[in-house]
């Protein structure tokens, strides 16, 4: 049985990545924050807690990319096949007002890791997760050749990660993958993210809890993917030949505008009778144009992206309508079971353990 270490697994894609590794047959152990609170929404549906007696292969761990000592003992106690680096400062917004924060967790995290496999010398794969913030300001579309050009604190940070990520690799033989992944949403997405904030508010407008909607800049465009299919991408580059750095989109870009006319129009409103602009949403420096270029992805991985734009924005809406007790139009729902061959059924339900 394969053993893998997943930091951040209590996110979005720790999640799926979680779903996907238990479906294959790994025993995952997951590091998470030490909190007052309780913070594993996204995995309690596939947690069982040993003390009841229940066999599981899902096992928690406290840690913090802060912290190089609990990382060190963590690798070292667990001696894991595979380790992905999903932890970070990930909004970009706030990185402007926690830069320092950012950079450490966010940057500086990722060194602690590989330092501890530098000096645990246990044999594991690693995988950073890296994302197309990085090339900020370079003309679209965005390759693996496309120089860097951050324009937030976080950014910067993941920019720092993934060279060093690429030094590790190159001065220690150490089996390090870097995945680029471009913007990727899902109904698990954490709801401060512009996305989910829209498909929220658009349901939360339908039932009458709600009666505008602040954003930003409507303008910037994004490649938006969905996440249950970029969390494969991970698996499959630490199962590759040699590790390789590589860039995973959809190759189509929208802007923020675009994604209001699909999310209300499923529902029948004009996004103009509700949108309103606040300016403190605006970045210092913002990023105006995110395209993927995957080609590398489908001739060396094999991987194509089967959940498009629209299809993305009615899988999101058709969960957040649910949420509130509304009845969704279904057309989410029927993409996701026409056109997934296996692990991922739909959001709320735990894939087979036994696959």
């Amino acid at each position: 049985m394969k053993k893998a270490l997943v930091t951040g697994i209590s996110g979005q894609d720790g999640s799926y990545l979680t779903e996907l590794l238990l479906s294959k047959g790994y025993q995952v152990h997951g590091m998470i924050r030490r909190s007052s609170t309780f913070n594993t929404g996204r995995i309690d549906h596939i947690y069982r807690d040993p003390h009841n007696g229940d066999k599981t292969r899902l096992l928690l761990h406290h840690g913090d990319l802060a912290s190089s000592v609990s990382l060190a003992n963590l690798i070292s106690e667990i001696e894991p096949d595979e380790i992905y680096n999903l932890a970070a400062q990930s909004h970009v917004r706030v990185s402007f007002d926690l830069p320092e924060y950012t950079g450490d967790v966010t940057g500086i995290g990722t060194l602690r890791i590989l330092e501890a496999i530098r000096r645990s010398g246990i044999d594991t794969r690693f995988y950073q997760a890296s994302t197309s913030e990085m090339f900020g300001g370079a003309a679209p579309p965005q390759t693996e050749a496309t120089p860097f050009a951050p324009q937030s604190p976080y950014a910067a940070a993941k920019t720092y990660a993934h060279w060093v990520t690429k030094n590790y690799r190159e001065a220690y033989g150490i089996f390090a993958c870097s995945g680029i992944l471009f913007n990727h949403e899902s109904p698990r997405r954490g709801e401060t993210f512009v996305t989910r904030k829209v498909t929220r508010a658009v349901a939360a407008i339908k039932a009458g809890k709600q009666k505008h909607l602040y954003l930003g800049n409507l303008d910037a465009k994004r490649d938006w993917g969905y996440a249950p299919e970029y969390v494969e991408v991970m698996w499959r580059l630490l199962q590759h030949g040699e590790p390789l750095d590589i860039v995973i989109g959809t190759g189509e870009s929208r802007t923020v505008r675009e994604f209001l006319e699909e999310a209300f129009g499923y529902v029948g409103l004009d996004y103009q009778d509700y949108v309103r602009i606040d300016e403190r949403y605006f970045r210092p420096t913002e990023v105006d144009y995110l395209l993927a270029d995957p080609r590398m992805a489908r001739e060396v991985l094999g991987w194509e992206p089967k959940i498009k734009f629209k299809d993305l924005v009615r899988i999101m809406m058709d969960a957040d309508l649910e949420l509130l007790g509304l009845e969704a139009p279904g057309d989410g729902k029927r993409l996701l079971s026409d056109r997934f061959d296996g692990w991922h059924r739909w959001d709320d339900q735990l894939v087979s353990m036994d696959k």
